[in-house]
């Protein structure tokens, strides 16, 4: 088990350590469940009074904020609490589970495959015919990469993930459980004799950048023509559809049961709150913010943010609820 003083934690993070503590530190919890073997965090007005009855023996603390250590509890003071959270709990992250050998004997790895050094492959992985893999990718078990994908360096790939053919996917990505990347775009048009639906070929791919995290059963579809793209950077969380031929720019996120429709386009750093949904062929500028649940039927400007169904200037949107909610209260 990792421990550490708060002293060491505070070396970690910079800070400014105010007051002291004796208790050595295992882990990190939430204020109302910390015991006195725990580090917590205060990056708020909201939790300040949360405080003074947990039993955490250590808090780290916004620097804006007035806090007080107490009896053998001791602060830490940084800019952004949040932030050294991350610190911390990349400190006491467990191990990853554990290879017995780099290559599963169960793994069925095509002939023409390449991989660079130190790569691990788990049970029950296929690697298919022209597969490139840079140095230190990791599958776990049960990964499928078809024929002609080239995967960067250093790339993790959890249970149950398929890439299909001639996918192109960055260095330093992390894709969770059962993400499909190249699936068929959703193409079908009406039969010339009105008698049913014709598939329209997906012959595109998909191009992933760099540091690219794709949470735990997310679709990307493949490109009708040309590709899908997913800039450097972006974080895409669990179960959000991207559909065919969409191009996501730089450090774009996108929250759970979001989804884009075919041919979107987003800017750099574009956020797509939950349950999102945008409309085909509509591009929504860099840095604007998209609130949860909203439906885009529009281009959004930069820096914007909107909110609702349809998605409105979010200022405009909460005058409506207002003024809603007065009339209801009117009657």
């Amino acid at each position: 088990m990792k421990s550490f003083t708060a002293t060491e934690i505070n070396d970690l993070l910079q800070g400014e350590l105010i007051g002291n503590t004796t208790h050595t530190i295992t882990g990190p919890e939430e204020l109302k469940k910390a015991t006195a073997e725990h580090i917590s965090f205060i990056g708020s007005v909201k939790y300040i009074s949360q405080w003074k009855n947990s039993r955490a023996s250590v808090a780290i603390v916004n620097d804006n904020l007035d806090v007080q250590p107490d009896n053998n509890r001791a602060l830490i003071k940084v800019k952004n609490a949040d932030l050294a959270m991350a610190k911390v709990l990349e400190a006491f992250q467990p191990e990853t589970p554990v290879f017995d050998s780099e290559i599963h004997a169960t793994a069925v790895i095509h002939e023409s495959a390449k991989m660079g050094i130190n790569c691990k492959i788990g049970a029950h992985c296929y690697i298919g015919k022209d597969v490139v893999l840079g140095e230190g990718v990791v599958l776990y078990p049960n990964v499928t990469i078809l024929d002609a994908t080239v995967v960067g360096k250093k790339s993790v790939f959890w249970p149950g993930t398929v890439v299909r053919e001639r996918c192109q996917i960055g260095e330093s990505c992390i894709f969770h459980n059962n993400v499909s990347i190249g699936a068929d775009g959703f193409g079908y048009r009406p039969s010339d004799d009105g008698g049913g639906l014709v598939k329209i070929p997906q012959i595109g791919t998909v191009v992933i950048g760099n540091d690219v995290e794709i949470g735990a059963n997310s679709c990307v579809d493949r490109g009708k023509f040309s590709a899908t793209i997913i800039g450097d950077n972006c974080k895409i969380d669990n179960q959000v559809q991207i559909a065919h031929n969409c191009i996501m720019g730089r450090s774009c996120i996108m929250a759970g049961h979001s989804g884009l429709a075919g041919s979107v386009t987003l800017g750099d750093g574009v956020i797509i709150g939950g349950s999102a949904s945008i409309k085909d062929h509509t591009t929504i500028h860099s840095g604007a913010v998209v609130g949860a649940g909203s439906g885009v039927v529009g281009d959004i400007e930069a820096g914007k943010t909107v909110l609702g169904y349809p998605a409105q200037d979010s200022r405009d949107m909460l005058k409506q609820w207002v003024m809603m909610r007065k009339l209801a209260k009117q009657k």
